[in-house]
């Protein structure tokens, strides 16, 4: 049996990403009238034209792929718990509990649905709208009962009274305990099937992530185009929020003034532009599920050369990521790729500028199989999506970072927005 490691190399995960949470004031900012909206973001129209959802006939080819796969890696059924892969899989939108809610795909059969009774129409109402169809069995426990035994009678009714189930990897513990205490039963990572298959997006999948950061750019330019002296940071994140709104979406961004935006994920500290001031913002938005994840640094009014000297340096290593991400390179050769010109400008060694991987695997999460981070020797393939994100923060001073989103292609890789090209400029005009 292929362990995590050895199917996705040893990919440590050292910055999770940020969680922006917008204050209150934020929360309330979005029902402004649209004549108190600045100019820049009155004038955003909806970004909704072509947009396609993702339709149950290409729901149900994942879940072939995902049967192949569990063939390959001699996996008997899948588990899957409320959470991005069950809704990859089966379309389903359900939220954790301390209650089971899972969706067993077994390697043979019709795939079912353990549910709490109470849930039981409002489980079988989704199932019947995905892949799972009209015949979706699902399979009911009152609150007193055992979930477990309906997973041992769905398992034995397909022939599977021992097996190995694959538990997807943000199954609580509490519930891949519950499976591996079934008679028969041997739990494993469910990690080779559900990254298997996720993390190569096919062609509708990248039309909407990269519509999903063409509208997040937009958002940004917007917002950038109202920035005043005397906001704080909150103020700027409304407006990015807004910008959004008016595009016809949901999306945000964590924003950092001055010496803040040398700690990459921020501060809570209160901070307020001023004349001069550098802004590091980063965020996005979803379309049809799909995410964006854009950093821009910029500054208000003029740029000290010290700042215009690092953004050069993080701009020719956010480059060279790009230029060494290719099929079959190792995943980790593009964060070295990014590290060597910033280390070799002065701002090594290791991680002491640069202080986390490069980029971030992205699809339906934000942050997902795989990564570019020293240790992993995955090879690249055409179709994963990452974040391309070098970063050079000096504390006390201020940090850059551009993040685009960045594809696989045939032949090398590709972001999906232009690189901002410069700290008084970041959207070219």
């Amino acid at each position: 049996m292929a362990t995590r490691r050895d199917f996705l190399g040893s990919a440590t995960a050292l910055v999770a990403g940020a969680v922006v949470t917008l204050p209150a004031s934020a929360e309330a900012a979005v029902s402004q009238p649209p004549s108190s909206l600045p100019p820049a973001i009155r004038a955003l129209r909806p970004m909704r034209d072509g947009v396609v959802p993702i339709s149950v006939a290409e729901r149900q080819g994942r879940l072939e792929k995902a049967r192949q796969l569990m063939r390959d890696q001699r996996i008997d059924a899948l588990m899957l718990t409320g959470g991005t892969s069950m809704e990859y899989f089966t379309g389903i939108r359900w939220g954790l509990s301390e209650r089971l809610l899972a969706a067993v795909i077994p390697v043979r059969g019709a795939a079912f649905l353990i549910t709490p009774k109470f849930e039981e129409e409002r489980a079988m109402e989704q199932a019947q709208l995905g892949p799972l169809g009209r015949e979706a069995q699902v399979m009911a426990w009152e609150e007193h009962e055992n979930p477990y035994e309906l997973l041992r009678k769905g398992l034995a009714s397909r022939g599977l009274s021992t097996g190995t189930i694959a538990a997807e990897e943000t199954v609580r513990f509490v519930f891949a305990d519950g499976a591996a205490h079934v008679p028969g039963v041997t739990v494993v990572s469910g990690t080779p099937v559900t990254a298997g298959c996720r993390m190569v997006k096919d062609a509708h999948e990248l039309a909407l992530m990269r519509h999903a950061s063409a509208v997040t750019l937009a958002a940004y330019e917007a917002a950038y185009r109202s920035l005043k002296e005397g906001m704080t940071q909150d103020d700027f994140a409304q407006l990015v929020q807004l910008a959004h709104q008016q595009l016809g979406y949901s999306g945000s961004a964590g924003v950092q003034v001055g010496k803040y935006s040398a700690l990459p994920h921020g501060s809570a500290t209160p901070q307020v532009v001023r004349e001069g001031s550098i802004l590091l913002i980063d965020g996005g938005c979803k379309v049809e599920g799909y995410s964006s994840d854009i950093s821009r640094t910029f500054v208000l009014g003029k740029a000290t050369q010290r700042m215009k000297d690092v953004f050069e340096i993080e701009h020719r290593a956010q480059s060279a990521a790009l230029a060494a991400a290719k099929p079959g390179v190792p995943c980790e050769a593009v964060d070295a790729a990014a590290r060597t010109v910033i280390v070799n400008a002065g701002f090594g060694p290791d991680y002491t500028y640069f202080s986390h991987r490069v980029g971030h695997g992205m699809g339906m999460d934000g942050h997902e199989w795989p990564y570019l981070v020293r240790g992993n020797t995955l090879p690249l393939r055409p179709g994963m999506v990452f974040s391309d994100e070098p970063g050079i923060y000096i504390p006390g001073e201020f940090g850059i970072r551009l993040e685009d989103d960045m594809v696989i292609t045939e032949n090398g890789a590709e972001l999906f927005t232009p690189q901002s090209p410069s700290l008084e400029q970041p959207f070219g005009r």
